[in-house]
């Protein structure tokens, strides 16, 4: 079914050189638009320079990469109340957007398309606190990019699996309402169990709802949209 399914590919972060071969293959020889990468790699955050050669590709070759949390902290406090998923995941997920920002890898890259899932963990509800630290401890905070991570928001895109509606008008408010898309997390428990329903329900306007339902996920993987027509499936 090519009118109603996209593939992603995924490469082996952890040996820079191979993925950016692979990332690029998944592009010219299985014609995926975009790539799933994790939160972080091994040791290395998102904004390690051995990486930057698998971003600078994906930029070159107008592939999009999808971050997704993983690697949790599983021990100690974190082994009651699935708190790994609960809790971990959403921290992840900021994690890797503040590396990506104070790291300097947007500005780096300006041309990049990068998706955070989940919402984008607690960066939305957090980036007040996140800038003003940046501010005040720029010795800390502002050591590898001199541009605030509140002004890279409308440069990235997060998807809109967060399971309340308020805090999908937050998102919406804070991420931009072109760079939000529908997320399913299907198959697993934390995915909304009817994809869509969310943004069905909230009060948006017509307009808006399919921007999140379909037109921002197009632009995000370069899709053409004719394709996807109702029509064509």
């Amino acid at each position: 079914h090519p009118g109603r399914f996209v593939g992603l590919g995924t490469i082996p972060m952890q040996a820079p050189e191979l993925a950016v071969k692979e990332l690029i293959r998944c592009k010219n020889e299985l014609g995926f638009p975009g790539v799933q990468i994790g939160s972080h790699v091994n040791e290395w955050n998102l904004d390690a320079e051995p990486l930057r050669q698998v971003f600078a590709a994906a930029e070159e070759h107008g592939i999009s990469i999808f971050v997704h949390p993983w690697d949790m902290e599983m021990s100690g406090r974190m082994t009651q109340y699935w708190l790994p998923w609960l809790v971990g995941m959403p921290a992840e997920t900021a994690t890797a957007i503040c590396c990506m920002t104070m790291g300097g890898v947007l500005k780096q890259f300006p041309k990049l398309k990068v998706c955070f899932a989940h919402g984008g963990g607690a960066f939305p509800f957090t980036v007040g606190r996140i800038e003003h630290g940046y501010n005040v401890r720029p010795d800390l905070c502002a050591t590898q990019c001199d541009v605030s991570p509140r002004q890279f928001l409308g440069k990235f895109y997060t998807d809109a699996l967060v399971h309340d509606a308020k805090a999908l008008q937050l998102l919406v408010d804070v991420i931009g309402q072109v760079r939000v898309i529908l997320g399913s997390d299907y198959p697993f428990p934390l995915g909304e169990h009817h994809p869509g329903n969310l943004i069905q329900e909230a009060d948006f306007t017509d307009e808006l709802k399919e921007k999140l339902l379909s037109e921002n996920a197009i632009e995000f993987l370069n899709l053409d949209a004719t394709k996807y027509q109702s029509g064509q499936r």
